[in-house]
């Protein structure tokens, strides 16, 4: 994702603003939790600045319904940590935690808690 920098008369890799810049746009891209491959796409649509931005904008709009997906995913996730914790309302043993149960019986809590 970075291009190659020059070398010293030592060998050593010289690393100029342009890298710094493009380190800054990829970690600001991680931010967004774009992944690997679409900051690749994004960067040679950043090397092309006189292309159309129609494809920017459709893996945008591809980004912005798996960022949906996920908070919908992260919803029911939080759904079902609610439902049990409700089901331990008093200090008890830690046997009585549902949450220590086996998974067949907390998708049964969960399908008593969502009903």
């Amino acid at each position: 994702m970075l291009p190659a920098p020059p070398r010293s008369e030592g060998n050593y890799r010289l690393y100029g603003s342009i890298h710094v810049e493009r380190l800054q746009f990829i970690r600001h891209c991680r931010s967004l939790d774009i992944t690997l491959g679409e900051i690749r796409e994004l960067l040679s649509f950043r090397d092309m600045p006189d292309e159309s931005c129609n494809e920017v904008n459709s893996l945008l709009d591809r980004h912005i319904e798996h960022v949906g997906q996920r908070l919908r995913e992260l919803q029911a996730l939080q759904k079902q940590l609610k439902a049990l914790r409700k089901t331990c309302h008093l200090a008890q043993a830690a046997r009585g935690s549902e949450i220590l149960q086996t998974p067949a019986n907390v998708d049964d809590v969960q399908r008593v808690n969502s009903a």
